[in-house]
């Protein structure tokens, strides 16, 4: 079941057993990593069967942030809350656009300055989103009642047009399924509202910025990040990739963990041997089962001698990145939290990246993924604006 649990209670719970110099991403791998930096995290959580990693993520994320601040007994925030919040906002903009936007059970990392913003958060013991019976998420049943009842409402608009009732009927299958909306609520012996709670984390989502990397936008400047789950049609600077990586390596050297989106399809990618790479003959990696519509499952079991005895990679360029994106081999698939940096025995860096599928992996919850994995199939980053080298500010006029 998954648990609300109040962390720091020591910091040792939080670090694991990545804090050790040397690690593997599996206990019969030949592969060596060295750490660069790792950087503390709150307990890996699973998303169960849903299409929610991007508030798991990106509140991973800002747990991390708030314990960087140096903000103790650090909550873990309630992932349920922000989905049912965006979910309110993708049906008042899915009603605008005459159905013409997504609604979906995806989202991107700026939905979680929009909740805060215009709702708050709550901690994860006052709405853990579990009203249905079940101890572990699964949206399959909710997500088919809202997406009916969205589509429903839109064909029964008429010359009188909507009444204001559509509101209340969606906000009753989201209380029926994830509980009624927190309006007040006791945390540690203290009331809240979720303005309160949010405005006590001590987080400024103006602090933080998108980072993004193609060649059909304009360099160094501001783009929409055209992908269908960005429904709060949040923006990105779009850098270079040497700049995006640099950025990210930056961050995690000086203290700043990052949220990754990323596309999670590939051979390469494998949850199970806590590996993500981007081998020069992909033939070698055989695929058995397949990927669930959300990938929460771990998605297919990928099987090669490559996820234990290190091989030559592809060398990725912007230009292979970017075919990528134009032919949609290379899609937005998934959210995760990098929280540390690695280098390899043959010299490769690694990206340590808590995900949201569970421990059930050697590295607990955890996988490396090489820079060319990182530089081949990253959507965006999003992370702290001083976490940004001098040159990089200067190169987007901050």
């Amino acid at each position: 079941m998954k648990k609300s649990v109040l962390l720091l209670g020591a910091l040792a719970l939080t670090v694991n057993s990545f804090s050790q110099e040397v690690t593997t991403n599996n206990e019969n791998s030949s592969y060596k990593f060295q750490e660069i930096a790792h950087l503390d995290a709150t307990p890996v959580q699973s998303q169960g069967y849903t299409g929610t990693c991007w508030s798991f993520s990106a509140l991973s994320f800002f747990e991390s942030e708030m314990i960087r601040k140096g903000k103790t007994d650090v909550p873990q925030l309630s992932e349920m809350y922000v989905a049912r919040k965006a979910y309110e906002g993708k049906a008042e903009k899915y009603v605008r656009m005459d159905g013409k936007t997504n609604f979906s059970q995806g989202g991107a990392f700026h939905d979680i300055p929009w909740v805060f913003k215009h709702h708050g958060l709550v901690p994860a013991e006052a709405y853990e989103g579990l009203n249905y019976g079940m101890d572990k998420h699964n949206h399959r049943e909710m997500f088919s009642g809202l997406e009916g009842y969205m589509k429903g409402i839109l064909s029964a608009v008429s010359s009188q047009g909507l009444t204001s009732s559509w509101r209340a009927g969606l906000a009753a299958i989201l209380d029926a399924y994830l509980g009624e909306d927190p309006k007040n609520f006791s945390y540690k012996g203290k009331e809240y509202t979720p303005r309160t709670f949010a405005d006590e984390t001590g987080l400024d989502m103006d602090e933080y910025v998108s980072l993004t990397s193609f060649t059909n936008h304009g360099l160094n400047e501001k783009c929409f990040l055209a992908i269908q789950d960005n429904w709060a049609w949040g923006s990105s600077y779009n850098v270079s990739l040497d700049d995006l990586v640099s950025a990210t390596e930056t961050a995690l050297k000086n203290g700043y963990s990052v949220a990754w989106g990323a596309d999670v399809s590939e051979k390469g990618f494998s949850f199970r041997d806590g590996l993500a790479i981007v081998p020069k003959d992909e033939s070698t990696i055989s695929v058995r089962g397949r990927d669930n519509s959300n990938f929460s499952d771990a998605g297919a079991e990928k099987i090669s001698n490559a996820f234990l005895t290190p091989v030559e990679e592809k060398d990725i360029t912007p230009e292979i990145r970017q075919k990528g994106y134009d032919n949609k081999t290379t899609t937005d698939d998934h959210g995760m939290h990098i929280t540390g940096m690695y280098k390899e025995a043959n010299g490769t860096t690694y990206f340590l990246v808590k995900n949201s599928w569970g421990t059930g992996n050697y590295p607990e919850g955890y996988l490396y993924v090489s820079a060319n994995y990182f530089k081949w199939k990253t959507i965006n980053v999003y992370l702290h604006k001083d976490a940004l080298s001098k040159d990089l500010k200067k190169k987007l006029n901050f």
